[in-house]
């Protein structure tokens, strides 16, 4: 059993725009624990950190830090070019508030388990707009995802990232290797984008034309994701919410929806809505 985690420095300020403190990501954490780490447990992790705040250098860290307790826990990760990374995993509430003591503000997981780190169980297409963009073409985007995933005979999930756009995942059976679920989500991402003028896949800004990029690199062995109830390092403090469809066909939905402020009354009132994401596991056909 680990011990209490103290927090160093619990006054120092993360987010200046709203004085938001490290005790107060702490105590945001805790707060949601019980719905957040289903989504973490047994997935090695990468965190994102801030030492001084939002406004701030950020350091994105894979392997787990130096003088981690021994109770943290961790699992060796082969890299593609060789060598191996020692991630950390988060299987606990005393591990999430010991993030927060390193000033991880944002932590992000892989889409595969620890026990079979070559074949994943999510399949994540991000859909990120530019700056500015009309976020009732994303919601139309994630709909147009979820549409072509259900044709595909898998189950659609969606979350705000807490920044600029949609994710829609489906949960899948580790039935895989990674590289052919990277290979084929590009693929069914090139079809839905072909049929939507407002999508593209092309990862050149300058050659995007304003249009959605639907972002299919995420399913690359390694990569992570923005991890559900994450909160966001901008001013405000918003977080990544899982959402209904129903949410997501509201025109009133913002990427920014929630905040460490308000997550507490939206579980209240809503639940989680990816709560049983994972009973839903379907096999990507080729």
């Amino acid at each position: 059993m680990s011990p209490e985690v103290k927090l160093s420095h619990p006054d120092k300020v993360l987010f200046p725009d709203s004085g938001l403190t490290k005790a107060d990501l702490a105590a945001y954490y805790a707060a949601v624990s019980e719905v957040m780490l289903p989504h973490l447990r047994d997935r090695p992790m990468n965190l994102w950190r801030w030492n001084a705040g939002i406004e701030g250098q950020r350091v994105v860290q894979q392997d787990i830090p130096k003088g981690a307790p021994d109770w943290v826990a961790r699992v060796e990760t082969p890299r593609r070019q060789g060598g191996t990374n020692m991630h950390m995993m988060c299987q606990d509430a005393d591990t999430l508030r010991w993030l927060s003591n390193q000033n991880c503000i944002t932590p992000h997981v892989w889409t595969a388990r620890h026990d079979n780190l070559d074949k994943p169980d999510r399949l994540v297409f991000d859909l990120d707009p530019e700056e500015g963009s009309d976020f009732g073409l994303v919601r139309e985007a994630a709909l147009a995802v979820a549409a072509r995933l259900r044709a595909a005979g898998l189950e659609p999930f969606a979350m705000v990232s807490g920044s600029k756009g949609i994710h829609v995942v489906a949960p899948l059976r580790r039935t895989r290797e990674t590289l052919w679920v990277r290979e084929r989500a590009g693929e069914l991402g090139a079809e839905i984008a072909a049929e939507h003028p407002s999508l593209t896949t092309e990862w050149r800004k300058n050659k995007r034309e304003g249009r959605i990029l639907v972002d299919t690199a995420r399913n690359t062995y390694g990569q992570t994701v923005v991890a559900p109830y994450a909160v966001r390092a901008l001013p405000g403090a918003p977080c990544a919410t899982p959402l209904t469809w129903d949410e997501v066909e509201d025109p009133a939905l913002s990427p920014q929806s929630w905040t460490m402020k308000t997550m507490a009354e939206r579980l209240a009132s809503k639940g989680d809505p990816w709560a049983d994401i994972s009973s839903h596991a379907g096999t990507l056909s080729g």
